[in-house]
């Protein structure tokens, strides 16, 4: 959520932020007319309030006086009205004004690059070499089922598209890449590891920014007004909602997590195999820092990202995301991309973002600088990486020709010192 005293005081500004993004300005103009509004309305309601106590007290020193005060008393019982009248005005402007604050993007951060769409992304750079091969590399669908992987059809038996299900030496796989991932977020870059609730309320989706803007996209729960999660960044981020955080800043948390989207409004894309799937698993990092030091922060979270890649040895790149692609809550954001040969293709991986004071607004997420004032802390957060396409990639990238697939040396501790994949029937 923007601070309204940004938008009272430097309309203009945010209003050409915003544009970058090609967003609708709608709502700020309301949240503008609004608070306008709603701050008239307090003024005469003070002013209201203050005379009607000026009235009370005459009717008391009319009555020592032995004298008439049914006009007084009349007169303030009908001020009395007007602030009810008023009272009730204020409240719905207030709950309008909430609604529209809710409803408006972050505004990008300057630097990045200006563009409405991911053809404006730039990329910062591309690190390994890309695999060569003596032979046609094939898809993750064909290596999967080949290795006996993963088991598409008995999934959608089981439930229906888009929920994968993995099997035998693939589930192994996933089990040790998560735990590779954790491990080195916790050891070596300082993160303490959260295992947070899977459902979520409102408040919380609402907190970090699902909530209004995406919830078709999200799995709700009806009867008990809970979600599934979509990523761990959601409960990781609210462990310090409506708080003054009681620790030295900066906070580092990491959490693994299975995630849940439904995407409504991707239907029908890169739907074959695992590349866009309903359910998935990931490890997040998240963290919770000073103002000043946000956008350090963000690079090094970015690098603690790249450390997960680096020591598997993939192919990946790095892309800053332009103003018209970042995320509704997000000022600043870099993705990460695997290069899967098998489909010719560039898969993200990890997003890694800034959201300033965004989410903390929304979350009353507070924190006392050096010189005891309470301020919003900058939030961030950062995939540590997402699977299954990090599977993707690790069955493209490192396939064989007798159609084995080798493994990178950091899991092999992970998968009982196995060094290959290779074709296994279910036990």
């Amino acid at each position: 959520m923007l601070d309204i005293k940004r938008i009272r005081e430097n309309f203009a500004e945010v209003a050409a932020g915003l544009a970058r993004r090609g967003a609708e300005l709608t709502y700020l103009e309301q949240a503008r007319d609004l608070d306008a509004q709603r701050r008239t309305l307090v003024t005469e309601t003070d002013a209201l309030k203050k005379e009607r106590n000026t009235r009370s007290k005459e009717i008391g020193v009319l009555k020592k006086a032995g004298q008439d005060t049914t006009e007084v008393q009349a007169d303030v019982r009908v001020m009395g009205d007007q602030i009810t009248a008023k009272d009730s005005e204020l409240r719905e402007v207030e709950e309008a004004l909430r609604t529209a604050m809710l409803n408006i993007p972050n505004v990008p951060c300057a630097t990045i690059p200006t563009g409405l769409d991911a053809s404006g992304n730039r990329e910062v750079c591309q690190v390994g070499v890309p695999p060569h091969f003596d032979f046609k590399p094939l898809d993750h669908i064909e290596i999967g089922e080949r290795l006996g992987l993963l088991d598409l059809a008995r999934a959608v038996k089981i439930t229906g598209s888009g929920f994968p299900l993995m099997l035998g030496q693939g589930a192994q796989l996933q089990r040790a890449l998560i735990q590779y991932m954790l491990d080195m977020h916790t050891t070596q870059h300082g993160y303490t590891e959260l295992l947070p609730p899977f459902v979520v309320n409102t408040d919380s989706m609402r907190g970090t920014g699902q909530l209004p803007k995406m919830a078709e996209d999200m799995y709700h729960c009806e009867v008990d007004d809970f979600w599934l999660i979509p990523t761990a960044e959601v409960p990781v981020t609210n462990y310090f909602r409506n708080e003054i955080m009681d620790r030295p800043l900066p906070v580092y948390l990491t959490a693994y997590t299975p995630c849940f989207r439904r995407e409504a409004g991707s239907a029908g894309k890169d739907t074959r195999g695992i590349l866009r799937v309903h359910q998935f698993d990931k490890v997040e990092m998240v963290k919770f820092v000073e103002p000043r030091n946000s956008y350090a922060e963000l690079e090094l979270l970015v690098k603690d990202a790249e450390d997960v890649l680096k020591g598997l040895g993939l192919h990946y790149r790095i892309l800053e995301l332009c103003s018209g692609d970042i995320s509704f809550a997000a000022a600043k954001c870099y993705d990460i991309e695997l290069w899967a040969p098998g489909h010719n293709c560039w898969l993200e991986v990890s997003s890694c973002s800034n959201f300033e004071d965004f989410q903390a607004r929304r979350l009353n997420c507070r924190y006392k600088d050096a010189e005891g004032k309470i301020q919003f802390v900058h939030t961030l957060n950062g995939s540590g990486v997402a699977l299954p396409r990090l599977v993707i990639a690790i069955l493209e990238q490192f396939q064989q020709a007798d159609g084995s697939v080798l493994l990178p040396e950091a899991i092999r501790p992970y998968m009982q010192g196995r060094e290959k994949l290779v074709a296994a029937m279910l036990r």
